[in-house]
């Protein structure tokens, strides 16, 4: 090799190898790389700074900061704004200027957790509308990305009706609005709700301010209860009470109207702040009681269907809304009341007489019985005095047994008037509702429509013949069936029970009668009236001992009145012998 071509080799550019050739002069390039590097920010590791973004690829973002190279950053750190566009400003966090092979690795995600907490803290006070990732379900409720930070949406947050999938929601971009944070545990809780509660009151504040009453509007049935229907007026509520549904009767709201049904509907009334609407459906029809038949009056018949039943009466419906009570009292003529369920059954179609008719107060009341002839028309035809009947056990008081001879005809058997010989505390102590009576009718009230019944004038008074057989001072056998503190109770012959007071139970020999024995009783008082006898078994011994000792006092002063008579015929011999024969027989009575 020449030492031309020497020289050629070592002035040769290796460097500019493969490289394009410039045509710039050293102190152009020069004058270009100052230029360049003054526009060139002066960044360090750990630096948040702003960029602008210049182009987004399916998986990147990739942002111009000012720097010698652009970044590239996950397009995932972006899925909290869907609506990200070339131009936009973002903040990125430089983790490193350069890596082993010469990239600026930045984060958007840092950047903005960096700033996250001076973010929320400005939202919550404002209260602002902010965008939000929904990243993954968690327990009772969901993870969203705010800001770079994850905050708990509560389940109940979600939306104003309740939300059984959550799952629906992951992957998601929503609005929402911080409403709690903790500084401390750095955590943040957020709510979709509170958006649309908000734009719910921005509507029911422009639909309330047009409300007034009597007002016809179009609402949604939004929930049926046992006690009304919801109706949405458009993100206003309104009740329609059940009795405010129909003119008629109705069980249940369902009968009428169903969920999501379109409704017109009249304003009722409402309160001072318009949150409580009581709305109406039966107003936009005519009342029926309008459409009533201008010739019915009292007295007429009506025919109709039972529509409601009460202890004290029926509601009968003769028309659609058209309804007029029948009081138990107008069900039927007897006197004995009972519950209107006895006569009547809901749904049984019945005819009944008008009794009265308002129809301005669109009120009205019927009779049952007055279909059938008055049983007390002929009463004293039917059921004389004196005369006897059979009829059946209805009721108890305390003081007598209503018997039911037909029906509407009742009649009182007074307690005192059950039995001769019982004394009866109650009257079922003597007999059983629904069993039959035998009775007399004793008395007639016609105008209070009352018989006075009787049972034992069926039968003699046995007491008329107690009278003859148990005289006073007569003394009988008796069996003691009891003894109380008050006295003994006797059994006399014929099964008649007597009084024995305690100290006439005393026995000759000192001792007190025991139950079951049977001794001799003297009847000491006899009480036709008051059906009572008392007797005595201590006045059955000593009676007859005062009876012995007065005959015996009677002898001797019967045989002293003879000595006496004799003595003026007596010889002065005799005399001594009665004198003795006297003394013993004044020692005698004295004894």
């Amino acid at each position: 090799m020449s030492d031309q071509t020497n020289l050629q080799v070592a002035e040769f550019d290796w460097a500019a190898l493969g490289k394009k050739q410039s045509n710039y002069s050293e102190e152009e390039k020069k004058k270009l790389d100052e230029l360049y590097f003054s526009n060139i920010k002066e960044i360090s590791d750990s630096q948040i700074t702003e960029g602008t973004v210049v182009g987004i690829t399916k998986n990147e973002v990739i942002v111009n900061f000012n720097y010698k190279a652009d970044g590239v950053i996950p397009l995932s750190e972006f899925r909290y704004n869907p609506d990200l566009k070339v131009g936009d400003k973002v903040e990125v966090f430089i983790e490193k200027r350069e890596d082993k092979n010469g990239n600026t690795i930045l984060s958007h995600k840092k950047a903005r957790a960096n700033k996250s907490w001076d973010r929320v803290k400005e939202a919550l006070e404002r209260d602002e509308i902010i965008k939000g990732f929904v990243k993954c379900r968690t327990k009772g409720g969901l993870i969203v990305d705010i800001f770079g930070i994850e905050s708990f949406l509560p389940g109940s947050q979600i939306d104003v009706k309740p939300i059984k999938d959550y799952d629906v929601f992951v992957g998601k971009t929503m609005d929402f609005k911080i409403v709690k944070i903790n500084e401390e545990f750095r955590n943040v809780v957020v709510s979709h709700k509170a958006i649309i509660e908000a734009e719910i009151e921005n509507q029911k504040r422009e639909i309330i301010s047009k409300l007034e009453k009597g007002q016809v509007l179009e609402g949604v049935v939004k929930n049926i209860t046992s006690y009304g229907v919801f109706v949405d007026l458009g993100g206003v509520d309104g009740l329609i009470h059940i009795t405010d549904l129909s003119w008629g009767r109705i069980n249940h709201p369902e009968e009428l109207v169903k969920l999501d049904e379109k409704i017109k509907v009249v304003i009722l009334d409402f309160d001072d702040d318009k949150k409580r609407i009581a709305l109406g459906l039966k107003q936009l029809t005519p009342h029926p009681w309008e459409n009533l038949d201008p010739n019915l009056k009292v007295g007429d018949k009506v025919k109709g269907k039972i529509v409601v039943i009460n202890d004290y009466g029926a509601f009968l419906e003769i028309a659609p809304g058209i309804e007029g009570l029948i009081h138990v009292s107008e069900m039927s003529w007897s006197q004995h009341l009972r519950s209107a369920q006895d006569f009547v059954k809901i749904g049984q179609e019945v005819e009944a007489v008008v009794l009265t008719l308002d129809r301005e107060e669109h009120k009205m009341s019927l009779g049952m019985k007055q279909l059938t002839p008055d049983p007390w028309a002929d009463i004293t035809v039917r059921y004389p005095k004196g005369s006897k009947h059979t009829g059946t056990i209805r009721n108890f008081t305390n003081f007598g047994v209503f018997v039911e001879l037909e029906e509407g005809i009742d009649g009182l058997v007074h307690i005192s008037d059950l039995s001769w010989e019982k004394k009866i505390k109650h009257p079922s102590e003597f007999c059983k509702i629904g069993e039959k009576m035998d009775v007399v009718v004793l008395d007639i009230d016609i105008e209070n429509r009352r018989l006075s019944l009787g049972h034992k004038q069926l039968e003699e008074n046995p007491w008329d013949v107690y009278e003859t057989l148990f005289k006073v001072d007569s003394v009988h056998k008796g069996t003691i069936v009891a003894i109380t503190e008050k006295g003994a109770t006797v059994q006399l012959p014929y099964g008649v029970e007597s009084i024995c007071p305690l100290k006439q139970l005393i026995k000759e020999n000192g001792k007190q009668a025991k139950v079951d024995e049977t001794l001799d009783f003297k009847i000491i008082k006899f009480n036709k009236e008051a059906k009572r006898i008392e007797v005595s078994h201590t006045k059955t011994f000593k009676d007859a001992q005062e009876e012995s000792n007065k005959k015996e006092k009677s002898d001797n002063k019967k045989a002293l009145k003879k000595v006496k008579e004799n003595i003026e015929k007596t010889t002065l011999g005799d005399l001594s012998v009665l004198s003795e024969l006297k003394s013993k027989m004044e020692g005698g009575e004295k004894k």
